[in-house]
């Protein structure tokens, strides 16, 4: 008998195997069963689990800062006090750790916090005046 016409069934373990080697060539049934179960795979899990990719909510500061510069790399940055988190009695690592997180959204990470006031703006509103350098 020619062309294999007695051959054997093949056994579930074996199409399992050459299913994860991948011997089929390409046009065949059993490739185009891998190629169809790959893009299944790909376009449903989305819509069956959660992979927790969605971004973290951003709260940017609820006023503008205001940005000038003060020569050089230095620069002045405005900032309203209501924006600033800053505890009772907190210490000058802590006020400044706290003014950096507030003009970090503005200037990124690599700015520095040399010193700061407080004041008050023409409308009545208490600001920290934050002296940055880069």
């Amino acid at each position: 008998m020619a062309n294999g016409q007695n051959q054997q069934p093949r056994r579930f373990s074996e199409v399992l195997k050459s299913y994860f080697y991948w011997t089929y060539s390409r046009g065949s049934f059993h490739y185009d069963v891998l190629v169809t179960l790959i893009l299944l795979f790909i376009f449903i899990t989305p819509h069956l689990w959660n992979y927790a990719d969605n971004p973290p909510p951003v709260s940017g500061p609820e006023h503008p800062i205001i940005v000038s510069g003060a020569g050089g790399q230095n620069l002045i940055v405005t900032v309203r006090a209501s924006d600033v988190v800053i505890p009772d009695g907190a210490t000058d690592a802590q006020v400044r750790k706290a003014l950096r997180k507030a003009i970090d959204p503005v200037m990124g990470d690599a700015v520095g916090v040399s010193h700061w006031e407080t004041m008050t703006d023409a409308e009545g509103n208490l600001n920290w005046r934050v002296w940055a350098h880069r």
